[in-house]
């Protein structure tokens, strides 16, 4: 069953042209603002991979690369996120930080108001010490991400004053199991709903370790972020009245989160990949990282309804006409 959303009475703030010209203005501000606050270079990504080596990340372990054969009989795979192939990378270009243009098509993805099959995000990832691998250093990092939004609010509004936001001035920091205890009774979308609703912007840290419930907040991959100390910024979306997820992001494993998190998926047949093994010999450095929706981000900044606005993709048909109905036109 989709999750679609139908807005009553709803009207987009830009038509189609203004709507274009603001997506480019967003992504070119926010790009420099990321960059600046965190220190990175730009470099070029990969749309494909070999999948030997380990470097494709399989998400939440549900979801199949779409991948393909060369002439020569080689399968390569379309990439899903570049968080395991950013770490490398730093190592290969001898970089302290770096962001890229992240593009992957996801198949398996339940298409609507916030899903579709392909994605498009800034993947960017930092160079960090032994000593940097805490809380601190994650909320600090955050904070810099969350002024560059700040930045980029102030930036479209001036030029759009009708797309004015009302984010609040800094972003508030909670426990996936805090957030459970504050709303036991919801769902854990309903629980990212409320606590929006309530701060206007949020973190909400250890997403994919196991809660107090015995649950866990969200599926995460065991072998990128480290689960004590990741998270995902969440901002309230006022035309869909939801918390947004815009970025997934957290302190990375070392050898004993990586030997203990892939214990407790089963997955210790990873430490056979090429990237594995470098975490587990100390060959690749420790770091940060994390995505941002380009798409989401221009959701939110444009007070649109539905990622079809801003981005073309595919869309059912019956979607299409559905929407069409509350005035969302897809692309």
């Amino acid at each position: 069953m989709k999750n679609n959303i139908y807005v009553e009475n709803y009207s987009s703030s830009l038509d189609l042209i203004e709507t274009q010209k603001a997506i480019k203005l967003i992504k070119n501000n926010f790009e420099i603002n990321l960059s600046s606050a965190l220190g990175l270079t730009r470099v070029s990504a990969p749309l494909f991979v070999d999948p030997v080596t380990g470097l494709n990340d399989n998400l939440s372990g549900k979801e199949k690369a779409v991948s393909f054969n060369l002439i020569s009989g080689k399968h390569l795979e379309i990439v899903q996120s570049l968080a395991k192939w950013k770490r490398y990378a730093l190592k290969k270009y001898n970089l302290s930080g770096l962001y890229t243009d992240m593009n992957a098509i996801r198949p398996n993805e339940e298409i609507d108001n916030l899903h579709s099959l392909y994605v498009d995000q800034w993947d960017w990832e930092k160079v960090i010490s032994k000593e940097d691998r805490n809380l601190t250093y994650l909320k600090s990092t955050v904070r810099k991400i969350y002024q560059a939004f700040l930045k980029t609010e102030a930036y479209i509004s001036n030029i759009y004053p009708v797309l004015k936001h009302d984010l609040p001035n800094d972003i508030t920091f909670i426990s996936a199991d805090e957030l459970l205890k504050m709303y036991p009774n919801a769902s854990n979308k309903e629980r990212e709903n409320m606590i929006c609703r309530k701060y206007g912007a949020v973190f909400i840290i250890g997403i994919g370790k196991t809660l107090s419930n015995g649950l866990i907040h969200d599926d995460r991959a065991a072998d990128y972020d480290d689960w004590e100390f990741n998270g995902d910024i969440l901002v309230y979306h006022k035309t869909l009245d939801i918390g947004l997820e815009i970025s997934s992001m957290g302190i990375r494993v070392n050898k004993d989160s990586l030997l203990k998190q892939l214990k407790i998926k089963n997955e210790e047949f990873k430490l056979e990949y090429d990237y594995h093994r470098q975490i587990i010999n100390d060959e690749l450095p420790l770091t940060i990282g994390g995505g941002i929706g380009q798409s989401r981000l221009c959701l939110f900044f444009l007070n649109k309804a539905h990622l079809g606005e801003v981005q073309a993709s595919y869309w059912d048909k019956e979607d299409i006409e559905e929407f069409k109905k509350y005035n969302i036109i897809l692309l």
